[in-house]
């Protein structure tokens, strides 16, 4: 009788004896899938060294530090092994003793709870549970040697820290088919058709990429842009060659006099606001009474080369504010911006106070920063040897491609956006989930190179526009130049725009009348945050005087989305309400039905 925590046999059945024929299909299907994976990787463009990591120098400082440090202190060191190897051997006399007395259970684990690891067979199982242990001590003495390199540089040792854990998170026994105990029981189950799948799934993803390997998180053959996505009723009423401005109809008989016009970033497209109706802010938005308008950038190729900063908000922005005055006969309107689009936004405002211009009543800016001192996370990609890369890649080809940022926002979330995806897709055979969130985030747009090297050197790297004003359509402005009354939405665990950054260049802002709101989790959920779910809260606190950890402190938290607490602070700059407004009705030209043909064009590979 075995005891408990034995791992039993099974009895040969015909259930558990595998189906050699299936098995042999599934290996000659491999040997056609290969042919094509060879074709597909064929097609991978080669990709400048300064694009795929950080310079050398940075490993040189790390190294050269790391010698100090043992000339230095050496007892540090030699503290930091002593504790590693007592660890490790500890723990390999324990699993070994154990084996030597038949006892198939593993020792202790004291290591801290990881959701890659959540399979019980990763604490049951002998071997999987020492690779697992051995993993997670491996990662932490790298990580702690790391920490505590002193005679590094605040910025140096940031980006020690993340590309160290890059490689960490790389190396993970999760992330290879001979160390996943699940992959490989679920491999057996299915006598290799799974690992056929994930095959297939990989060569679809490569020849969709280009040999890039690049995992599509959602099943792209589900949704259809103004079908199951993208549905609010609207239309195009005006084009250049930047954007299209789409006018949604409206679901009330009467509305705001005082239009909304919303700025999306150019990063991505604009439908993240509106995916489904469900989840929509601009339907919302809409609903509660208001002539929405929104901007939806065009998708630059090469002939975009000459388009810098300057175009993008005289033919961007400043032309979408003229045509929405002129379509509703209104001499101001209120105004949007998210993320770049709202840095933009923050810069088009300051340049129309020096030119008198009053065309906007109001601003709010979505996850917006104006302040660059601290860069957060998303630092670690501005320093010279990457944006030097840009810069060359963007003369050379006139674009920034969706390649290289896609691929730099999904590293900052690696575990979640890339190997965890691509263990589900290629080991696991699954399909891509119908998800519309991962659908939006894999519709991908270039960026023109001009613009990309100006706004990384002069806003993110010489932060520019807090400090000495940045330079713009013939001036030079600064945040100090925003003076209309705004109010700023801040997402708490925002990896890509932090709160407190955004905060502090609110702050900044000449604005006698500003709000800001922070809302729970982060960059993208904690926007669309619909009030039907009742998910994430958010804070208010009047007194933007303190400093962001004063105001956290002292701030009111709210249950539920924070759409209402801004349409309260946005109704009253709106005007009195008038008679519903109708895409056309102003004898504008209907160009093509909301979401329009701009948001339909790809990114060039």
């Amino acid at each position: 009788m075995a005891r408990d925590g034995d791992v039993k046999t099974p009895e040969a059945t015909s259930e558990n004896t595998p189906d050699l024929d299936k098995l042999n299909a599934n290996i000659a299907k491999i040997e056609a899938l290969s042919a094509r994976l060879v074709a597909a990787l064929a097609q991978k463009k080669p990709i400048p060294q300064s694009l795929q990591g950080p310079g050398k120098e940075l490993f040189l400082k790390a190294a050269a530090a790391y010698m100090a440090e043992m000339m230095n202190n050496p007892a540090r060191i030699i503290e930091h092994q002593v504790g590693y190897w007592g660890k490790t051997l500890k723990h390999y006399v324990e699993a070994q003793r154990r084996l030597a007395q038949g006892d198939l259970t593993p020792p202790p684990d004291e290591t801290p709870k990881d959701r890659r690891f959540a399979n019980p067979l990763w604490e049951s199982n002998p071997f999987f549970n020492f690779l697992k242990q051995q993993y997670l001590m491996n990662s932490e003495a790298l990580q702690t040697v790391v920490s505590d390199l002193e005679l590094l540089d605040g910025q140096d040792r940031k980006r020690v820290d993340y590309f160290t854990k890059q490689l960490i998170n790389m190396m993970a026994p999760t992330n290879f088919l001979a160390t996943n105990p699940e992959v490989l029981q679920h491999a057996v189950e299915t006598d290799g058709e799974s690992l056929v799948k994930g095959l297939e799934n990989l060569v679809r993803d490569l020849e969709d990429h280009h040999g890039e390997m690049i995992v599509n998180l959602a099943n792209k053959d589900a949704f259809k842009l103004g079908e199951n996505i993208a549905t609010t009723k609207g239309a195009v009423v005006f084009r250049n060659r930047m954007f299209e401005l789409i006018q949604y109809a409206p679901t009330t008989e009467q509305v705001h006099k005082i239009p909304l016009l919303l700025f999306p970033p150019w990063i991505n497209k604009f439908y993240i606001l509106d995916l489904r109706e469900q989840n929509s802010l601009i339907k919302w938005i809409v609903d509660q009474g208001y002539t929405v308008f929104v901007v939806s950038w065009v998708n630059p190729n090469e002939g975009y080369a000459d388009v810098g900063m300057d175009e993008y908000v005289e033919e961007g922005f400043l032309t979408a504010i003229e045509q929405v005055k002129e379509i509703t006969s209104e001499p101001k309107i209120n105004v949007i911006g998210y993320c770049i689009a709202g840095t933009t936004l923050s810069l088009t405002l300051a340049l129309m106070k020096q030119r008198k211009d009053t065309s906007v009543k109001s601003a709010t800016f979505f996850t917006t920063l104006t302040d660059f001192s601290d860069q957060g996370e998303f630092g670690v990609f501005l320093d010279d040897d990457f944006v030097d890369g840009i810069e060359a890649e963007a003369k050379r080809t006139g674009l920034m491609k969706s390649l290289y940022m896609n691929r730099t926002f999904s590293y900052l979330r690696s575990n979640d956006l890339i190997y965890q995806p691509a263990i589900r897709s290629y080991m696991m055979g699954e399909a891509p989930p119908a998800f519309d969130l991962l659908y939006w985030n894999g519709d991908a747009t270039n960026l023109p190179g001009k613009m990309a090297v100006e706004y990384l050197r002069g806003l993110t790297q010489r932060d520019e526009f807090a400090t000495v004003g940045f330079p713009i359509c013939g001036t030079t402005v600064h945040l100090s130049g925003v003076t209309v009354p705004l109010c700023a939405i801040g997402c708490e665990t925002d990896h890509i725009a932090a709160w407190k950054s955004s905060y502090n260049g609110i702050r900044q802002m000449g604005s006698k009348n500003k709000s800001f709101i922070l809302s729970e989790s982060g960059h993208i959920a904690g926007i669309v945050n619909p009030p039907s779910k009742q998910k994430y809260g958010h804070y208010t606190n009047p007194d933007m005087t303190l400093s962001a950890e004063e105001w956290k402190a002292g701030a009111e938290f709210h249950k539920g989305s924070w759409w209402p607490t801004w349409e309260a602070w946005l109704k009253p700059k709106s005007g009195k309400m008038v008679v519903a407004r109708v895409p056309g009705d102003s004898g504008r030209e209907i160009l093509a039905p909301a979401p329009g043909t701009y948001v339909k064009m790809t990114a060039t590979p």
